[in-house]
């Protein structure tokens, strides 16, 4: 028989995980939310620069992927369900303006832009408010603001003149 202890679950400040919660959650949602959108504005750009604005909305759909999994494993890391069901992203998905056709890439552009703007509201409500009470969830929300605001910027270039 051997004498090594079998780790046992650490002890969480549930007013910490509370807090992180409270401010990832949206941030997940947003994501998810960009996913979907960005799908459907990944499929129905039109216009001379198809193919770069087609595939960048591919690039900014895998990574709003992976820094909604990045912040809800936080989340449940501390010991926290996170609701990411299908009906409670699609009442945050609704919220946009990305347009159920075809549109022109200046439009489905436009539209994604605001969707990210307002993932990346509430990723700086997130960075503001875990400043306090959760450094490690703050650097996540920091993480994944540094790169949607990298994303936001590669769509608005296709904008500027």
């Amino acid at each position: 028989m051997s004498n090594v202890e079998i780790p046992t679950a650490t002890t969480v400040d549930t007013t910490m995980a509370a807090s992180t919660a409270q401010f990832l959650s949206p941030v997940v949602m947003g994501l998810e939310a960009l996913v979907v959108n960005g799908k459907q504005a990944h499929w129905h750009v039109r216009g001379a620069n198809f193919v770069g604005v087609h595939e960048l909305l591919d690039t900014i759909v895998a990574h709003a992927q992976d820094w909604a999994d990045l912040a809800a494993e936080r989340i449940v890391a501390l010991g926290l369900p996170v609701d990411s069901r299908l009906s409670t992203v699609a009442a945050k998905a609704a919220q946009t303006a990305v347009p159920a056709g075809f549109a022109p890439s200046d439009v489905i552009i436009r539209a994604v832009i605001s969707d990210i703007d307002a993932v990346l509201a509430d990723l700086q409500a997130a960075v503001d408010g875990l400043e306090e009470t959760d450094v490690t969830s703050q650097d996540v929300a920091i993480e994944i603001k540094r790169g949607l605001d990298k994303d936001r910027w590669f769509l608005f270039a296709h904008l500027a003149s």
